[in-house]
């Protein structure tokens, strides 16, 4: 008991939002010290990691070929369970800024719908990366507790955390989660929608930086009285060339269409499937978005157009799971209530 409280004192418990675009650390009692890409570039013949988060995703696309990009996690879970673990490796020896003799205690944010054996393989992953302890906490539960949701009372609270390969709507109450829906569309889906739809309308192949920076700076879900225009540079796929075209926000509105939708079905799903009296709380609170998607301009309007319930888009949603995994760090309690149960 006397060792745990000082391992406890002396190791830097971390949360840990592992995202397929973007992987936060939060350090207890510092706050989130890390944002980065979930990127990894290792060399093909002997899997030597070269560079990670950032400075990875500066490589996406201009690599030789010995040289690989990858990102470990796809559709919220670990594709490649070593890069996962060099990534991992990478975050908790920067958070502890110092190579740390003890191990900390980890708690991650994963997809509400994910199985036991990917639960198993993320759990694995951060103890091969040097935790102690691991808690798994779905990402909803957290987005709700990061944006400061009353989760432990006995009222409907509607959560969407529409992240990079997944989207989750859950409804909460009473520190668990009564009805929820994870579909696998996220941000990753928009940037190959956006990459089809220029393909297929102007033969030109872009990159997926490229299609991410089109969704962030013209990327709309409904008309808002702008039609905001980008130059784009790619490949012509009929010369071989390399040409630019000026693309507008109408188009990319056509282009996230699919993706949007899919998002909009899975909430009317859930809240089809909502009990009675919790359905009324969420209609006079109304659904609350986190995540990267939250930032799709004009998606609040879209969404409380179609369901008639409020939409609120919190301050930095982006950082909702992560600042739900820290604020738990704090309290053991509801830990161990709200955690999963890995075998």
């Amino acid at each position: 008991m006397l060792i745990q409280k000082f391992v406890g004192r002396f190791s830097n418990d971390l949360a840990i939002d592992l995202g397929t675009a973007n992987t936060l650390v939060y350090v207890k009692g510092k706050g989130i010290i890390c944002d980065e890409p979930s990127v990894v570039v290792m060399r093909r013949d002997n899997k030597k990691v070269i560079a990670v988060g950032t400075e990875a995703k500066e490589m996406m696309g201009k690599t030789p070929a010995n040289i690989i990009t990858i990102k470990p996690l796809k559709d919220g879970v670990i594709a490649d369970f070593d890069a996962t673990g060099e990534m991992l490796k990478y975050f908790i020896t920067k958070a502890h800024n110092r190579k740390c003799f003890i191990s900390p205690r980890i708690i991650i944010g994963v997809p509400s719908g994910i199985t036991q054996v990917e639960q198993r393989a993320v759990k694995d992953a951060a103890i091969s990366s040097g935790a102690r302890e691991v808690y798994l906490i779905e990402e909803p539960m957290a987005a709700a507790i990061g944006v400061g949701l009353p989760v432990g009372e006995p009222s409907g609270n509607m959560i969407v955390d529409i992240g990079g390969g997944t989207t989750d709507v859950a409804v909460i109450s009473l520190d668990g989660i009564v009805c929820s829906k994870a579909v696998k569309v996220g941000g990753d889906k928009m940037d190959e929608a956006i990459i089809a739809y220029i393909k297929r309308k102007y033969n030109l192949m872009i990159g997926e930086r490229t299609a991410e920076s089109i969704k962030i700076n013209i990327g709309s879900a409904y008309p808002i009285n702008s039609n905001k225009t980008m130059e784009i540079k790619g490949r012509d796929l009929i010369t071989g060339i390399p040409k630019a075209i000026t693309i507008t926000e109408e188009e990319i509105r056509d282009a996230l269409q699919e993706p949007v939708s899919i998002i909009l079905d899975t909430i009317k799903v859930t809240l089809e499937n909502t009990p009675p009296e919790l359905a009324s709380d969420i209609a006079d609170k109304g659904i609350v978005l986190a995540g990267g998607g939250a930032l799709l301009r004009g998606l609040d309007i879209l969404i409380r157009e179609q369901t008639g319930v409020p939409v609120i888009i919190p301050d930095d949603p982006l950082k909702a799971v992560v600042r739900g995994c820290g604020a738990m760090l704090d309290k053991l309690e509801l830990l161990k209530r709200v955690s999963l149960n890995v075998s």
